[in-house]
């Protein structure tokens, strides 16, 4: 009876690996590099014990940093740095990446009716989600695998870089098993991602009030479960026990509540919304905003919290840069005065973290014409030109209030520290300086998206490109052409550097001359 439920999985699990590879590739390397590239900044940004150990001091008292990325133990050394640094970010990291997996093989394909046809074979009521769930653990071992050679090879501790590998793996399960939860108590693939997120934005939010202020809280985290194993800090297996018990408890409560919902529907009846038709966003720009409110916001707040912690370290930035020339050249992109210096380089960080909102926000039309839903929007009478002219309003806007925010937060972390409430708004302007940089990065997406659909992942090579420009330009010796392809590049470090309305205006130019190109062209091409 029990294999009857499963018969089909293996057939189904290697569909999806093979629509999963890139997807697994890219997710694992991009977690190994994230630790990994902690050490080998470490190493050149603090080559001498006492630069290492004098910056530890320093972040030992700082508590916006503690709450971004976890309790400080053997800050000292170079493993504990690793784990202090990538620890945390890379457990939500590879949630997020199990989160897509796992809705993408269940809740998608009900969504879609794939499923339906599908489960018309000898396919088991199990099969589709147990596949989703073994496609998600290939991600995490392999993630886990990269993250674990990686740092042994470096080299550091072996029993050390396992034990970051392994709770990375552990993570990825207890992840797995609650977006599967999710999958089952919502009918719609984007209510079961926003459940999931929010799982994953509340374990990160209990490990940081917890490792601040209340300890208790840690220990309701699978995160705060991860950093309990503590590496390079005096290790221990046990908090394994707790992960292992949360993945296992999250997959049975999955399964048990699989047997009580019908295929194609959620446990939780989903309802019309209210209407509100005289609602000042009603109409396209409404529908718009209303998709893309949960992204927008979930990206204030994550760009507001990191604001604060940069800002916190307004008064540590000296010990926090050390005497190396290559710690200077990357946390003050070369300005004599140290602080200014610093700041600059966090507001520039702050925008190209903007900049990858805006290229995915951008991009959304085309997952709306993957759906199907482009096209029954598009049935009303209303042009095509009026419907992506509404999205890319939406995107303007919030772009904008996004860069506000991220200002705010590195105000606000600096006026706590400096107790000069002045201070809490004086960033916003120059975080807005790069706002011309943010659009013509978010106008090549819509361009791209409007003369080759199906590439439009290229959308982001541009902002890797700025990211590659910013943090290594001078240390690969880039030629000056290559990093005049970062339109950031041509934007003074404000308040290193004076603004340039000139510069401003060029590149916003720029930016309305590549959307409106954008513009016409989709309106000469198919939908789909």
């Amino acid at each position: 009876m029990t294999s009857g439920l499963f018969t089909g999985t293996l057939t189904l699990w290697a569909k999806a690996l093979k629509g999963d590879r890139w997807l697994v590739l890219g997710g694992g390397v991009a977690l190994a590099v994230l630790y990994w590239a902690q050490a080998w900044s470490i190493d050149r940004l603090y080559p001498g014990e006492g630069e290492l150990a004098r910056m530890a001091a320093a972040m030992e008292r700082n508590q916006a940093m503690i709450a971004l990325a976890g309790p400080a133990r053997s800050l000292d050394t170079v493993g504990g740095q690793v784990t202090w640094q990538a620890s945390a970010f890379g457990a939500v990291l590879l949630g997020l990446v199990v989160m897509v997996v796992v809705t993408r093989h269940t809740r998608a394909e009900e969504e879609s009716g794939r499923d339906d046809l599908v489960r018309s074979a000898v396919v088991g009521r199990f099969a589709p989600p147990a596949a989703a769930v073994l496609s998600a653990l290939v991600v995490s071992v392999f993630s886990g695998a990269l993250v674990t050679l990686s740092l042994a090879t470096y080299p550091l501790e072996v029993a050390d870089s396992a034990a970051l590998g392994v709770g990375l793996v552990l993570c990825g399960l207890c992840f797995t098993g609650t977006t599967l939860v999710a999958a089952q108590l919502v009918s719609s693939t984007r209510a079961a991602r926003g459940i999931a997120g929010a799982v994953i934005a509340a374990a990160y939010a209990l490990r940081a009030v917890g490792d601040v202020s209340v300890p208790a809280l840690s220990w309701l985290s699978p995160i705060g479960w991860y950093q309990a194993l503590h590496p390079f800090s005096g290790l221990r297996w046990w908090p394994v026990l707790l992960l292992l018990a949360a993945g296992a408890a999250n997959l049975a409560l999955a399964g048990a509540l699989l047997v009580r919902r019908d295929i194609g529907a959620g446990l939780v009846a989903s309802r019309p919304g209210p209407a509100r038709a005289g609602s000042a966003l009603s109409g396209t720009v409404g529908l718009a905003w209303r998709l893309q409110r949960g992204g927008i916001i979930g990206w204030s707040v994550g760009l507001f919290l990191t604001g604060v912690a940069y800002g916190a370290l307004g008064t540590e930035v000296e010990d926090l840069v050390g005497d190396s020339d290559l710690g200077l050249e990357m946390m003050t992109q070369g300005v004599p005065d140290l602080v200014d210096g610093f700041f600059a380089t966090m507001l520039l960080m702050l925008a190209l973290l903007t900049a990858g909102f805006a290229t995915s926000s951008m991009l959304r039309p085309r997952s709306e014409e993957e759906s199907g839903l482009a096209e029954l929007v598009l049935s009303a009478p209303l042009g095509r030109g009026r419907w992506l002219l509404s999205w890319t309003l939406v995107t303007v806007l919030a772009t904008l209030l996004v860069l506000v925010v991220a200002g705010l937060g590195i105000g606000a972390g600096y006026a706590f520290v400096t107790a000069d409430p002045v201070q809490a708004v004086s960033f916003v302007l120059p975080q807005l300086q790069h706002a011309p940089a943010v659009l013509l990065l978010a106008a090549v997406a819509r361009l791209v998206h409007a003369l080759a659909p199906r590439l439009a992942s290229l959308a982001w090579a541009p902002l890797v490109v700025a990211v590659v420009v910013m943090f290594f330009g001078d240390l690969l010796d880039l030629p000056q052409w290559v990093r005049w392809l970062s339109p950031f590049d041509h934007l003074p470090l404000v308040p290193a550097e004076d603004a340039s309305l000139a510069a401003s205006a060029a590149l916003l130019g720029v930016a309305l001359a590549v959307g409106a190109a954008g513009q016409l062209a989709f309106r000469r091409r198919d939908i789909g």
